[in-house]
Formats: structure tokens, C-alpha cells, sequence
């Protein structure tokens, strides 16, 4: 198949672009710089210039593809619920362009659309309150025929390159001196590892399912205290519990992700798809993929 690729040289979708070449796919890569231009080139991916922040620019790449999967998400969280407003308009309008096609469109949420406190499932619908369930309102258009399905991601999405929540929670520990949690740490994170969500992604978009929504998670729930702990190790400082109060003033804009317990169960995903995640867990990957050299912290 030719496949377009939103986001195409971030942390996922760049993962998910390699599993497709690697399936023997063609690949039409979406370019906002030159720069990222140069490296779709450089591994054999034909480029497609345009920006997400106007749709407009992306609806061209879609022309003689067999398939879209949408990775890219403008993750400025001082701007988060205008991002999801915007994700949500730039879907709606490739799904408008695809309707009547037989082209399939994998977009992109999150795990965290489904009310926290209890084993998140793909049959339960994203809280409307939640900003990011704004993007799966693409799947009324499964009723019009389009193949298009949502890949849910977890909170860590993990491995090297890695610029996310756990190098962030790196950086304001050696910035402040401690590895924090709020109250008891028990509150947890499902996680998964990057390779493990491309190849979920391309199992979605190969077998081109009809409204379905897919849970990409390793790892059900990881508390909060342990990856404080692993963090506090690797960076070497020490471990706190603050107030939930504390804890706001610490965290700044995270506060709202470390302290949400928000597990995911993956178990319909995989007896649908066939997928088996098969990568090191996140404590692995926080030993051997660089999250506490300078590099890793730099994004």
C-alpha cells in the first residue's frame, strides 16, 4: 500500500514509518521544515509539504494513497485543549476528503479519554469533558462507510528519543533536587514502547477496521512512586511525597498528568489484531536508552 503519514519524522510516527518500509509499504511522509523534508528523503519517503495547523495543506498529500495514519499532534501543553480543538478539525477535515473512498485512516488519542480510577477498556467511550476525545469524534464516520479506527496511547510512550512526560519529570528532578510523587504514589500509568505502538499502528491500518478504537499498552499500570524511585535513581536524588497542594506548585503544567490514576487494559486489542507488545518494559528502557544523558534531556 501507499500510506501518508502525519508526523512523520516525531518520536512515533517516525517508528511507525520504519515498520512500514519494513512491511515492504511505500511511504508519503508529511513535511512542515526542510529539514524534516531531507530526512523522510533520506530513508526512501516520498515528501508531502504542508502543516497540520492548516489543514488544508495536509488534504493534498492524501491523493492516490491507500491508507492515512495520523500521528501528529502539536504538544505545547501550555495550549493543550486548543491542540485537541485543532487535532479534532484537522481529522474532520481528512475525513471529509476520504469519505466515499476506500482509503482507511488510523488517527490518534489517548488511554486517558476514559474516566480515571478504574481498568480503562477500548469498548468505553472518551469522557466528553476530557479535551483529547474531541479527536476519536472522527469515528462517526465509520457509519458513512469510512475504514477508520482510533490507536489509544498511554501516557508513557516510551524508549530512546524519548521527549515526553518521563524526560520532562527527569529534567525537574535535577532541576530541583528530587524525584517527587503526590500523596502515596499509588496512582498509575499504562505505558508502552514506541516500537511496540508502530507495529500497532500498522496492524490497524493494514486490517482496516470500521470504528474501532484500539488500546496501544504494554504495561497496564505502573505506579507513580515506582517510576519517581527508578527517576531519583537514575539521576541520583532523592525521592519525596508532597501534598497535593505541594505537589501543583512542583509539578507546574504536569501536575495534571502525575496525578491521574488512569490504567488501561489492551486485552481486546490484542485478541483483535494479533498484536503482542514485545519490547523492555519502561525500567529497561530508562537503564539503556539514554534518559539520563544530556541528549535525552534536551527535548
Amino acid at each position: 500500500m501507499r500510506i501518508f503519514v502525519t508526523g512523520a519524522t516525531g518520536f512515533i510516527g517516525a517508528a511507525v514509518v520504519g515498520e512500514l518500509l519494513d512491511r515492504g509499504h511505500l511511504v508519503r511522509g508529511l513535511a512542515r521544515s526542510d529539514h524534516s523534508a531531507a530526512s523522510l528523503l533520506a530513508r526512501g519517503v516520498e515528501v508531502h509539504r504542508g502543516d497540520i495547523a492548516e489543514p488544508a495543506s495536509v488534504v493534498g498529500g492524501l491523493t492516490g494513497v491507500d491508507a492515512v495514519i495520523h500521528t501528529a499532534f502539536d504538544h505545547d501543553f501550555s495550549r493543550y485543549v486548543d491542540n485537541c480543538r485543532s487535532d479534532a478539525r484537522l481529522l474532520e477535515t481528512i475525513a471529509g476528503a476520504l469519505d466515499g473512498s476506500h482509503t482507511a485512516l488510523v488517527a490518534t488519542s489517548a488511554t486517558t479519554v476514559v474516566g480515571p480510577g478504574h481498568l480503562a477498556t477500548e469498548e468505553e467511550d472518551g469522557e466528553p469533558a476530557n479535551p483529547r476525545t474531541a479527536s476519536e469524534e472522527v469515528l462517526h464516520h465509520a457509519a458513512r462507510g469510512l475504514a477508520v479506527s482510533i490507536v489509544r496511547l498511554p501516557p508513557s510512550v516510551y524508549g530512546r528519543g524519548d521527549t515526553a512526560f518521563i524526560p520532562a519529570l527527569i529534567a525537574l528532578a535535577r532541576q530541583t533536587g528530587v524525584s517527587a510523587y503526590v500523596g502515596d504514589g499509588s496512582n498509575r500509568w499504562p505505558a508502552v514502547h514506541r516500537d511496540d505502538a508502530a507495529r500497532l499502528f500498522c496492524d490497524a491500518v493494514e486490517q482496516a477496521g470500521l470504528g474501532l478504537r484500539y488500546h496501544a499498552v504494554g504495561h497496564q499500570g505502573i505506579a507513580l512512586r515506582a517510576i519517581a524511585d527508578a527517576i531519583g535513581a537514575g539521576a541520583d536524588v532523592p525521592t519525596r511525597s508532597l501534598t497535593q497542594q505541594a505537589g501543583s506548585r512542583h509539578f507546574g503544567w504536569l501536575a495534571r498528568f502525575v496525578t491521574i490514576d488512569a490504567p488501561a487494559s489492551g486485552a481486546q486489542t490484542r485478541a483483535t489484531t494479533g498484536w503482542t507488545p514485545r519490547e523492555k518494559d519502561l525500567f529497561e528502557s530508562l537503564k539503556t536508552d539514554g534518559y539520563f544523558t544530556p541528549l535525552q534531556q534536551g527535548g
